[in-house]
């Protein structure tokens, strides 16, 4: 057996075996581990699934400062909303890689985190040797020290807002803040910062209403209100001026060249991506004066149009599941589990769907508090990414513009979409041969005709036509 093992084999009558050399017992043992400081990247989430490259909206700690798990470190805009990256480990932010404005492929290095500050000279040299541009969407980056890791960061509810433009006229003598630690880095949410950058308002001048004195949005708009008002007993200007003023208002300066938005990039994709799905259009006509009526009924509970149009589409859908359908790789379509109605709301420089999830099962009561709830976080962008991109159906409501009908195009992914049109009084000519007047409402369905064809949407038109015409199905 000791040949076996190549080494010598002592019986002992201890139930503990010891080396009869004391010197082999020094050299079979090991060495302490010789802990060394990582520095690990902060690299650019990818916080939907068409999300290509991010945009940097503000950076919510600077480099030097200490970081703690879970903490904020940065706001990214993505196609569809600004969300929070946190980091998943404590340390430094030694080194900013992308600044604010700047765009980034997913997954590259934004930022590097030194695991103690030591590490901090060290990684201000690797970000220096690397140096990925801050406004390229194709810069990538490499990590060439064996010790530097990736840093998976986690997306949490996002807080900027694109808030309208205001120009700042005159200087606003405010306290000084209570969070700025005597004149230190000023104490305010992520949303409260930007819209103080785009407002052209001085944090550190700001009276913060929050916790501890942290200054909000709300603050932020109130000084820049204050602003406005001191403006506004100036001496007025001249037309000339008054024209220029106007023009800068808006925010547009003619014959120039703009590039999409982050937002609408992904809308620009979208749109070219379903010119490959083979769509056909078809047109009904509902009377809408049964829906009306059950709507001025039940609006002062809270219901909106949207909510009911939701509700009547889902229950059709129910009924048509073939309409809810989608098809994806060309060779095979799935039926859908789940109704999930997205509504088309537009926002500043793009376009983003909210989505109503099982609006068959959920009551109109709740649906439409649903409603309110997803367009408020749609328009401060805060919608998550289940919130925007679940949909199975899509409604278009340009009726409130007094659109009376259009044809929207097929977002990628889904079955089908209806326009809506304005629900408009119409003459028309009754069942006994007579004259009448009634409210009627036009609507165009884009489908994939890989999957629907006329027949299956000229079915489920009829069965939305009986419900919206006879509605009392619609508030059980």
């Amino acid at each position: 057996m000791a040949h076996l093992l190549n080494t010598s084999f002592i019986p002992s009558s201890s139930p503990t075996l010891r080396p009869r050399n004391p010197t082999i017992l020094i050299q079979t043992r090991r060495a302490p581990t010789r802990i060394v400081a990582k520095i690990r990247e902060i690299f650019m989430p990818a916080l939907s699934s068409t999300m290509t490259e991010g945009k940097i909206v503000s950076w919510m700690k600077s480099e030097g400062d200490k970081l703690s798990k879970g903490e904020s470190v940065v706001v990214v805009e993505s196609d569809k909303a600004d969300m929070d990256v946190e980091t998943f480990y404590d340390g430094y932010l030694a080194a900013i890689m992308v600044d604010e404005g700047g765009v980034a492929p997913v997954g590259s290095a934004i930022a590097l985190l030194a695991e103690s500050e030591a590490e901090i000279a060290d990684a201000k040299s690797k970000a220096a040797s690397t140096s990925p541009s801050s406004s390229s969407s194709s810069s990538s980056s490499e990590t060439t020290n064996s010790a530097a890791e990736t840093v998976g960061p986690t997306v949490v509810a996002a807080v900027a807002v694109a808030p309208p433009q205001v120009k700042e006229a005159a200087s606003l003598s405010l306290s000084t803040h209570p969070a700025s630690e005597g004149g230190k880095r000023v104490v305010a949410s992520p949303y409260a910062k930007k819209l103080a950058k785009e407002l052209k308002v001085e944090l550190g001048r700001v009276v913060g209403s929050g916790p501890s004195g942290r200054v909000v949005a709300k603050d932020v708009e109130a000084a820049a209100a204050a602003v406005a008002a001191a403006a506004a007993v100036s001496v007025g200007p001249t037309a000339s001026e008054a024209a220029s003023v106007a023009a800068k208002s808006v925010g547009i300066e003619l014959g120039t060249v703009v590039p999409f938005t982050t937002m609408q990039g992904a809308v620009s994709r979208n749109m070219v991506e379903s010119l490959a799905v083979p769509t056909f259009r078809v047109g009904y006509t509902f009377t809408t004066d049964a829906l009306d009526a059950l709507y001025k009924k039940i609006k002062s509970k809270g219901v909106t149009m949207t909510a009911l149009l939701a509700k009547a589409t889902a229950l059709a859908l129910a009924k048509h599941p073939v309409v809810n359908s989608s098809c994806r790789d060309g060779k095979s379509f799935t039926y859908n589990s789940s109704i999930n109605i997205a509504v088309a709301v537009a926002m500043d420089g793009g376009l983003i769907t909210p989505v109503l999830q099982d609006a068959d099962k959920v009551d109109i009561y709740s649906l439409s508090r649903k409603w309110k709830e997803l367009v408020d976080k749609a328009r401060a962008k805060q919608l998550q990414p289940q919130e925007y991109n679940t949909g199975t159906f899509t409604l278009s409501n340009l009726g409130m513009f007094g659109v009376d009908r259009f044809d929207a195009i097929l977002p990628p992914g889904t079955g089908a979409i209806m326009a809506v049109g304005a629900s408009q009084p119409t003459v028309v000519a009754t069942k006994d041969g007579r004259i009448g007047m009634k409210n009627q409402m036009q609507v165009n369905v884009t489908a994939d005709h890989r999957v629907i064809y006329g027949a299956d949407l000229a079915s489920f038109l009829q069965t939305l036509a009986n419900i919206i015409e006879d509605p009392k199905d619609l508030t059980f």
